[in-house]
């Protein structure tokens, strides 16, 4: 059966350009590549999807750059007609490459393609079977960067051997990692992001992080979704990273929080209803200033104030792992509406008195 599942993926990759064409009807060919949005045929240029053999893989192998999924062929016809079974999956492809029907007891039973390296079944399940971070080399990780109090809000969980697969080429490793589940404005997981971590100790190169090529990878559907700390009513922070958004929570613990992983994806996130006032921590860089530009525009429109918060660095975990708390509450004491330093952040100070 195995067989005959990488012979359908080596005739289709033969035909590479035609699967594009039909199944990601709205992307293009761009040189060697197919481009097109995401494996739903959504209009776009994230997703690469190789036409040709070449020294860096195969060809019908595809990557998607927003979200770090990658697959062959037949996970693109899987999602892009809403598959689950992979016996429909397998007709459909011999379908197209007209080949004869196997017999129902030859079908092909892979259960694994049903649940790709990249779905959100892949996310919730690793979500799932990760741990507390508490005694944890993820919470270990976090204090040595200066977050000794841990606002998660249960959106943190520990793996201590986390798949990393470093490229197409090379076999998959395993790393300590620090998961974080990624949800819509419901609560539904709907990705995962990852960190993988040095179990050898902390230096101030990578700040704990594993020695690899890419430490950090989300998996999942994270378009306008988020990781999340705290639920919100009416007031909400935004940032990208997880560690800028933790050491703003160490300050305003109950400030409801989001970390939305990149500037490009803190500029979609979604608003929840009933929000009054956005704050918008923006990283000290050109992609930091244009989603906190891009993201302030969006909250307008929808009749939400949206407040810059400016680090005196690069992000609010540098000015935190640097200048200390006490510095840190001093610069937001400013920064903040008059009534949102009564309601978060003194009453956060007496907490902690």
């Amino acid at each position: 059966m195995s067989g005959d599942v990488s012979e359908l993926a080596r005739r289709l990759a033969r035909e590479a350009e035609a699967v594009c064409r039909y199944y990601l009807s709205n992307g293009k060919r761009a040189g060697r590549y197919w481009v097109v949005g995401d494996v739903h045929n959504t209009p776009g240029r994230s997703l690469f999807v190789r036409l040709q053999e070449s020294p860096k893989g195969a060809a019908g192998k595809w990557t998607d750059a927003a979200t770090g999924e990658h697959g062959d062929l037949l996970d693109i016809i899987r999602e892009s007609l809403g598959f689950r079974d992979f016996r429909e999956v397998a007709e459909e492809a011999r379908r197209f490459l007209k080949l004869p029907r196997l017999e129902p007891q030859l079908a092909p039973k892979t259960v694994h393609r049903v649940m790709p390296a990249g779905s959100q079944e892949a996310a919730r399940r690793l979500f799932a079977i990760s741990s507390p971070i508490e005694g944890t080399l993820a919470e270990t990780y976090l204090q040595r960067r200066g977050i000794t109090r841990i606002h998660h809000a249960g959106s943190l969980r520990f793996h201590p051997r986390c798949y990393y697969r470093p490229d197409e080429q090379l076999p998959t490793e395993t790393w300590p990692a620090m998961i974080a589940s990624v949800t819509d404005l419901e609560g539904q997981i709907t990705g995962v992001h990852r960190t993988w971590l040095d179990p050898d100790g902390f230096d101030r190169v990578r700040l704990g992080k594993a020695p690899i090529d890419t430490p950090r990878r989300a998996m999942g559907d994270l378009l306008g979704n988020a990781v999340r700390f705290g639920v919100v009513e009416d007031v909400l922070a935004a940032g990208e990273g997880i560690e800028t958004m933790l050491s703003l929570r160490y300050v305003l613990p109950t400030l409801p929080m989001a970390a939305a992983l990149s500037a490009n994806h803190l500029a979609a996130i979604l608003l929840p209803s009933g929000l009054r006032r956005l704050y918008i921590a923006r990283d000290d860089d050109a992609a930091g200033d244009g989603a906190q530009a891009l993201l302030a525009k969006r909250a307008e429109e929808f009749g939400v104030e949206a407040i810059a918060l400016s680090p005196r660095l690069g992000d609010f975990n540098e000015d935190l792992h640097i200048f200390g708390l006490d510095a840190l509450r001093t610069a937001l004491r400013i920064q903040l509406a008059p009534e949102d330093v009564v309601r978060f952040l003194h009453s956060s100070t007496v907490a902690a008195e």
